[in-house]
């Protein structure tokens, strides 16, 4: 049963329509306000990806404009707007297109490749999991709900620092522009699930809301409702294709992190034993677990340590270690 609008402090239609749909008498000033901010949070995002600063992407989220076509293409599919459902959706695309594009020439003019390896930012921006669509769904009720919401609005800055949007896109274009085809569609992923994650709790809150009964441009009950269930497959359509690859991709993250564990356990049983310590353990975007430590000569025997992996039936061929010797002189 729907929400009754009058009940609580609710935007009319005309309000909602003025927020997220690029149309009207101020379409020249919205589209070229969107596209000055698009660029700019482009740049913004790729210089804080690419000097790995969390302060720099937070800021462009902020700026991002790519959450306002998103939300017309949920509301042209609730209104059953077909001239402002397509409208939304070129500007998401072409936005989206562009803030890669940026990236890669971002990407051009750096002397080293920005990739998962050497960069915090990219890194956890390559393997969404599961958890990652639970933290978009979320967000997505909330940016739907301060739309509806008078009483709530304020609340729309939290959400364009909450859902990643553009820096995901930045992500893809330097690790496309850098060959890592496979860390570039991982980032692609996080984009698209948080798209879909953002139309679906849409259309859901609209639909409670009652918006949906409100507003209609379609000529006829029939073509609005043929536009309506046109735009709920194309969301339920985009929600399954993500879910495959979450899930997968979480599996993989899962057995990843409990292999690292196993092989962290026997490591440094191993190296108390040799009288050095393990600094640090990391897996790398190729699954290489990467076990480094620090002591002093002569070197540990590895050999033992890999005896002691296959004891504990962990697969050594994907572990690399890393000795570094320390010295002490005297003068």
């Amino acid at each position: 049963m729907a929400i009754r609008l009058t009940r609580l402090a609710v935007n009319d239609v005309a309000y909602m329509r003025e927020t997220v749909f690029f149309d009207g008498e101020r379409l020249r000033e919205r589209v070229s306000r969107f596209w000055i901010l698009l660029v700019l949070a482009s740049v913004i995002a790729a210089a804080g990806v690419a000097s790995d600063s969390t302060a720099t992407v937070i800021g462009a989220m902020i700026i991002a404009p790519l959450m306002v076509p998103i939300q017309g293409t949920m509301l042209a599919t609730v209104l059953g707007d077909p001239k402002n459902l397509s409208r939304s959706m070129g500007l998401m695309l072409a936005g989206a297109a562009a803030a890669v594009g940026i990236a890669v020439l971002v990407g051009l003019l750096l002397p080293v490749d920005v990739v998962a390896q050497n960069n915090s930012q990219v890194a956890a921006r390559v393997h969404p999991r599961l958890i990652d669509l639970l933290a978009a769904l979320g967000t997505g009720v909330v940016g739907s709900i301060a739309l509806v919401r008078r009483d709530i609005a304020d609340a729309l800055p939290g959400v364009a620092i909450a859902i990643s949007l553009v820096p995901p896109l930045s992500v893809v274009g330097f690790t496309l522009e850098a060959g890592a085809l496979l860390q570039s569609l991982g980032a692609l992923l996080l984009f698209l699930t948080n798209v879909a994650a953002i139309l679906g709790t849409g259309i859901v809150v609209m639909a409670l809301y009652g918006v949906n009964r409100l507003g209609e441009t379609a000529p006829t009950p029939r073509a609005r409702r043929a536009h309506r269930r046109n735009g709920i497959l194309v969301t339920a359509a985009m929600a399954v294709t993500i879910l495959v690859p979450l899930t997968l991709s979480s599996v993989n993250v899962s057995r990843s992190s409990a292999f690292e564990a196993s092989v962290q356990a026997v490591a440094e049983r191993w190296a108390t034993d040799a009288g050095w310590m393990l600094t640090g353990i990391t897996t790398a975007a190729d699954n290489t677990v990467i076990v480094s430590l620090q002591g002093a000569l002569p070197l540990p025997d590895t050999t033992l340590l890999e005896e002691r992996l296959r004891a504990a039936e962990l697969d050594p061929n994907p572990v690399r270690i890393v000795l570094t010797p320390t010295y002490t002189v005297d003068y």
